[in-house]
């Protein structure tokens, strides 16, 4: 018999190793910030790191390795790829110590200071949250998160470099645990990123995301990207001489680096224009870096570079790619000039230029930023701005966590439109803005008593959406009064959080004069049991809460009659009850056997595994008409309130925010083999309208006999056509094979899978035309 080895060592050999492992790790720590610009506090930063090294002395991460490890780690991209100093690298240090261990934020504050106490403070999570089993706590210590960010943005900053490496380390969680963490990465911790300015760090967490989202699309798109790596080099190589020419004669010091798309981009950007890789042509940008000779000329140097390049190169005819971040930077604080050239193969490249200070804000955002702010300027930007929105949207009191989840989410959008006020000042406001949320962007007592605006002085309604360089005259009057559907006129947050808030004061009036109504009827009626009444009444009015049933006799749209009580003590039938059943609790007697199957089968899921999709399984799921998944795509289950496993794309909108609300409620989903089992697809086919394409459409699908078609619709104008297609396939291979066949009839140019929410945003942007 062969000898065998093992790799195992003793307990002394693993401690030694392990001691090795975390003073290698501290040392570059320390080396990275003797490196850095700050003041030297190494003192301060050992002594935290001995103290957190003591409080996590004998814990293990689930990979195997000493936890310390993770919150070095964390330390390390706050002082490396954020450039903070001292405090918030010891609060880096700390930040799980309150949580996990048996020290007090009083311990951390006598030892460390208030600063550094207040920061782990505001990054320790909610013990137990509101939401329970059924739902991620995420939301309430987002919100914690926030209320302490809004007296230190350190908080948010070590927040992120934490979630940075909790992604870099997300191999050795549960599949389930995988889907939850990225998809509230992707959700709101990359766009704060983006907002913050951390370029670098918003791309490595959208890349890391897609990885455990769609792991084989992020595995060929990086192999596809190696292979034409080459390639893109050449042209690179090819196109950047004459440049490098032109500003050594212009005596600049510069750097010229080649950017290329990140697969996360590369995908998004395949799924948003239904194309493929090989159509993507901006996957390499050449970046231009610059020192300005003068530092208070640095716009102009900017624009004259510039003027050289376009000498040098073509300028694309298309407008839209020309993007002037100087003189109107982004929300972010991000500036350049972008714009896309043709080279001499008539091959299109974006050329990307920035000054030295522009590169390091781009990069390393709000830390550069304010370095950067000290020594220029007392003037507010974009990101201040942004940032005090945030502590406005706080000031209004939020009774549920998750409406403040998704108000944050509506303000992380870029400001990218400017409008003009009716005395010509500039005020730039998010995309989609409408009339509404100016008005409320600049009171709210004036959103309030809006009943429209002017516009460029015509008169225009609240929904009106805001287009670059409209100037905008808010109309009120004293007699208007918010409105319920006015949450569906507006996009921004504050907006959104103004309209909740005031109509929740209102409610809670009507309520209460609705309570007081009812107690008075019950009495004069002589009803006891009053959570019967209640439940009774609400399936009488059919009103789906007890707040609901109180607001409306509170505001007299409900009359409360004899025929009413009557049905409460059971000598009048109604109709209409079973409607009600989802809403009343005593309905555990009128389950179906199916709905019991239901239930029993939801209760015997492991959260931990991997559910296989088969014949089994199958029946008891529901295909979320969202975005309609099928075998071969990547799916996740999604438990929903009424105790139901809704099956959606991981991409899905929805799923990417119940992935961030209710992660507890996520199930790994792998599919098995569904024999006959055929599930409903869209396709989007466009191309020239040529003689004969029905017709060859018709034959394709008649030869594939198995596949049924439900719909075929077309448009044609100006020769050109475009429409729809709904087809029934057993899997994503089939799938691909029909858009295949589709793709060689002559005419047929473009032919992608669309879902129900991207079915909307087409006929968004059609109405939008259209107008």
């Amino acid at each position: 018999m062969a000898d065998t080895t093992t790799n195992t060592f003793s307990a002394e050999e693993q401690e030694q190793r392990d001691e090795e492992m975390v003073q290698a790790a501290f040392q570059k720590l320390i080396d990275t910030y003797l490196a850095s610009s700050h003041r030297r506090k190494v003192n301060v930063i050992t002594r935290a790191f001995n103290f957190a090294k003591q409080a996590h002395k004998g814990v293990r991460r689930l990979s195997g390795e000493p936890y310390i490890l993770h919150p070095i780690a964390v330390a390390q991209i706050v002082c490396e790829d954020i450039g903070l100093g001292s405090t918030s690298i010891c609060a880096a240090l700390l930040h799980d110590v309150e949580e996990d261990t048996d020290y007090s934020n009083e311990d951390i504050s006598n030892l460390f200071g208030p600063h550094v106490a207040h920061i782990v403070e505001g990054l320790t999570k909610i013990s137990g949250g509101i939401f329970g089993d059924k739902a991620s706590y995420q939301a309430e210590t987002f919100k914690k998160l926030l209320l302490t960010m809004s007296n230190d943005i350190r908080v948010i900053l070590i927040k992120i470099a934490d979630r940075l490496h909790n992604m870099r380390t997300l191999d050795s969680m549960r599949p389930s645990k995988q889907y939850k963490i990225a998809g509230e990465t992707l959700f709101l911790y990359a766009p704060i990123a983006d907002r913050l300015g951390l370029n670098k760090i918003k791309s490595e967490l959208e890349n890391l995301s897609f990885k455990y989202e769609h792991p084989e699309e992020y595995k060929e798109i990086c192999e596809k990207i190696e292979l034409t790596q080459p390639e893109r080099d050449k042209i690179f190589d090819d196109f950047t001489p004459p440049i490098r020419k032109a500003l050594d004669e212009m005596g600049y010091d510069y750097e010229i680096k080649a950017r290329v798309k990140t697969p996360y981009s590369i995908w998004k950007k395949m799924q948003d224009k239904g194309v493929a890789f090989e159509e993507i042509f901006d996957i390499l940008a050449v970046r231009i870096i610059f020192r300005p000779k003068k530092r208070e000329n640095e716009n102009q140097e900017i624009f004259n570079i510039y003027s050289t390049i376009i000498s040098i190169y073509k300028p694309t005819t298309d407008n839209s790619r020309f993007r002037d971040w100087v003189s109107n930077p982004k929300a972010n604080g991000y500036t350049a000039l972008h714009n896309t050239v043709r080279n001499k193969q008539g091959q299109f490249i974006e050329v990307q230029i920035r000054s030295d200070r522009m590169d390091e804000i781009a990069e390393r955002g709000l830390a550069a930023h304010w370095k950067y702010k000290k020594a220029n300027t007392n003037e507010e930007s974009e990101l201040e701005r942004w940032l005090n929105s945030i502590k406005e949207i706080l000031d209004d009191p939020q009774p549920d966590s998750l409406d403040l989840l998704d108000s944050i989410k509506l303000n992380l959008a870029d400001n990218d439109i400017m409008v003009f006020t009716p005395k010509g000042e500039l005020k730039s406001m998010p995309n989609n803005s409408t009339a509404l949320d100016f008005a409320f962007s600049i009171h709210s007592m004036l959103g309030t008593h809006c009943i429209g605006a002017k516009v460029n002085h015509k008169l225009v309604p609240l929904n009106y959406k805001l287009r670059n360089g409209d100037q905008i005259e808010v109309m009120t009057s004293a007699t208007q009064h918010v409105q319920p559907e006015w949450l569906d006129y507006v996009s921004t947050a504050k907006a959104s959080v103004k309209i909740q808030a005031i109509l929740r004061r209102e409610n809670k009036k009507k309520e209460q004069k609705g309570e007081e109504i009812l107690n008075a009827f019950l009495k004069e009626k002589g009803l006891q049991n009053i959570q019967r009444t209640i439940d009774r009444l609400r399936v009488y009015y059919y009103c789906k809460s007890q707040e609901e049933l109180l607001q409306q006799i509170g505001d007299e749209s409900i009359k409360l009659n004899d025929d009413a009580v009557n049905y409460v003590r059971g000598k009048k039938k109604y109709k209409g009850w079973r409607r009600f059943l989802p809403f009343i609790h005593s309905t555990e007697d009128n389950r179906t056997i199916n709905q019991q199957d239901e239930e029993d089968f939801i209760k015997s899921l492991d959260k931990r595994k991997v559910l296989m999709i088969n014949n089994d399984v199958i029946d008891k799921c529901h295909i979320a008409p969202c975005c309609s998944p099928i075998p071969g795509d990547d799916t996740l289950g999604y438990i929903t309130p009424d105790n139901k496993l809704e099956l959606h794309q991981r991409s899905c909108e929805k799923a990417t925010r119940y992935k961030a609300r209710y992660g507890n409620n996520i199930i790994a989903i792998k599919w098995g083999n569904l024999p006959k089992k055929y599930f409903k697809a869209s396709l989007y086919i466009a191309g020239t309208d040529g003689k004969g394409v029905i017709l060859a459409i018709a034959q394709l699908l008649q030869n594939m006999k198995e596949n049924k078609l439900y719909r075929l619709s077309l448009d044609s104008n100006a020769g050109f056509f475009d429409g729809e297609l709904d087809i029934c396939v057993q899997n994503t291979k089939e799938l691909k094979d029909i858009c295949k066949q589709l793709r060689k009839i002559k005419f047929i140019e473009t032919v992608r899978r669309i879902q129900i929410q991207q079915k909307d945003k087409d006929k968004d942007k059609k109405s939008k035309k259209s107008k």
